[in-house]
C-alpha cells in the first residue's frame, strides 16, 4: 500500500573543523553541565581533552564518562546514570564510536526514569512508558563512519544475563544536535575503517532491500550505497584523504536515516554473534552480507536490477551486486567465513533462537525461521554461497 509513517533526522553540522562549534551547540540544547561519555581508548585523546577544554572555556563544566565495553553492557549504562546524577549534570556529549553513542544516548534517556532498562526495549509501544520530562538531551560527534547512531531512535545494549543485544527505543533517544567533523577519523587504522565502512553499507543497503514504501528512504539509501562504492576503498587505502572521510561519515549518516525503514536477516544474524563472542558489529555485518544477499534473492532481484544500475556496475542485475559486495570485501580485507572470526558451532542453537527473536528479522524481505537462520549460520561459518 503507498501509505507510511516517516520521521526524519535531527540538527546536523557537518564539516572540517565543526567541532570547534561544540560550546555553543550544547547552550543552544540547554545544557549547561554536560556529561561527556566516551570509550577507554578516546578518553585521554587529543581530541577529548580539547573538546573539554572548550567547554569548560566556554563556562561549562564537563565531566567524563568512559565505563564502557566496545559493545555496551547494562552496568555499563547503569555506572554512567550513577555518575550523570551525582555531578547533577543536566545533558551528555556523547563522542565516539557507535559504543560512545549508544552508551551516551542511554545514559541520557533513562537519567531521568524510574522504570528498569529493560521496560523500554523495542517491543510493542514499550516506548510509551517513558517520562519525556526524564529524558535529558545528547549531542552527539561520532568519531566512526559506520553505525550511524548519531541519528538513532535506538540504543542497542547487550544484557549479559541473557547473552543477547536488546535495542531501546524511544522517538527522543535520538540527540538533538549533531557534530560530523571527518577530521575527528583521520586516525582510524585501515581494518576499522573497513569494518565501519561495511557497516554503514548494510545499513543502506536493508533498509533499500525491506518491502514498505518509503521513497525517501530508498532514495537516501541508494545515494548512500553509492558514496561507499566510490569512497568506502580510497579511505581504507589512503586514511588522510579528508575528502574520502566526508564522503564515508555522510554515507554513514544517511545509511541509519534509511534504516528507519526497517532493517533485516543481515542484523539478525550479527547481532546475536555479536552479543556472545563480543565481536565488532561491523565486521560480522560484512561477513553476512553476500549469504543474506543470495538468501534473499527472489524477494529482491528487481530492486538489484536498479542498484547496479545506478551504481553503474560493470556487469548489470543481481550477479553484479554480488560481484561487486565480494569484490569489495576482499579489497578492503573483510573475512569471507564467519570461523574466520573464531566463531564456531557451539553456541549454534543459541544464535539461531536468538536470530528469529531478535526485532530486525520481521522485515527481512524473505522470513526467517529457525531451520534457514541455522542454514545461513553455516554457510557462513564454513563460507559457503550456496
Amino acid at each position: 500500500m503507498l501509505q507510511g509513517n516517516w520521521n526524519y533526522p535531527t540538527s546536523i553540522k557537518f564539516g572540517a573543523g565543526r567541532i570547534r562549534e561544540l560550546p555553543a551547540i550544547v547552550k543552544a540544547a540547554g545544557i549547561r553541565r554536560p556529561l561527556l561519555v566516551t570509550d577507554p581508548g578516546l578518553a585521554k585523546s587529543a581530541m577529548v581533552t580539547d573538546a573539554i577544554r572548550a567547554t569548560e572555556t566556554a563556562g561549562l563544566p564537563t565531566a567524563v564518562f568512559s565505563g564502557i565495553k566496545p559493545n555496551p553492557v547494562e552496568k555499563n549504562i547503569a555506572d554512567g546514570i550513577a555518575v550523570y546524577r551525582a555531578g547533577k549534570h543536566d545533558g551528555v556529549i556523547a563522542f565516539g564510536g557507535g559504543s560512545a553513542l549508544d552508551a551516551g544516548k542511554a545514559i541520557a534517556f533513562l537519567s531521568g526514569q524510574k522504570r528498569p532498562i529493560w521496560d523500554f526495549e523495542d517491543v510493542g509501544d514499550n516506548w510509551m512508558r517513558a517520562d519525556p520530562v526524564g529524558i535529558a538531551p545528547t549531542v552527539a560527534i561520532p568519531t566512526t563512519s559506520g553505525t550511524g547512531s548519531e541519528v538513532g531512535r535506538v540504543s542497542v545494549v547487550g544484557d549479559e544475563t541473557l547473552h543477547k543485544k536488546r535495542l531501546i527505543f524511544h522517538p527522543r533517544i535520538m540527540p538533538v544536535a549533531v557534530i560530523e567533523d571527518p577530521e575527528l577519523t583521520l586516525g582510524l587504522p585501515p581494518h576499522i575503517t573497513a569494518a565501519t565502512g561495511m557497516d554503514a553499507l548494510a545499513h543502506a543497503f536493508e533498509a533499500y532491500c525491506v518491502d514498505v514504501y518509503h521513497p525517501i528512504a530508498d532514495g537516501v539509501a541508494l545515494e548512500a550505497m553509492r558514496l561507499i562504492k566510490e569512497w568506502l576503498p580510497v579511505a581504507t587505502r589512503d586514511g588522510k584523504s579528508i575528502e574520502a572521510r566526508s564522503h564515508m561519515m555522510a554515507a554513514a549518516t544517511m545509511g541509519a536515516t534509511a534504516f528507519q525503514k526497517g532493517l533485516g536477516a543481515i542484523h539478525s544474524l550479527s547481532h546475536t554473534v555479536g552479543a556472545l563472542y563480543d565481536l565488532h558489529h561491523g565486521l560480522l555485518n560484512a561477513v553476512f552480507m553476500p549469504y543474506v544477499l543470495l538468501y534473499n534473492r527472489r524477494e529482491i532481484e528487481p530492486k538489484m536490477i536498479l542498484l547496479a544500475r545506478y551504481l553503474g556496475l560493470p556487469k548489470q542485475g543481481f550477479e553484479g551486486v554480488l560481484d561487486w559486495t565480494l569484490e569489495l570485501r576482499r579489497a578492503i580485507g573483510i573475512p569471507h567465513k564467519l570461523s574466520e572470526l573464531k566463531v564456531d558451532t557451539s553456541k549454534l542453537d543459541k544464535m539461531v533462537a536468538d536470530c528469529v527473536a531478535d526485532p530486525t528479522a520481521p522485515t527481512n524481505p524473505r522470513p526467517i525461521d529457525a531451520a534457514s537462520s541455522r542454514r545461513l549460520y553455516e554457510q557462513a561459518l564454513e563460507g559457503r554461497l550456496s
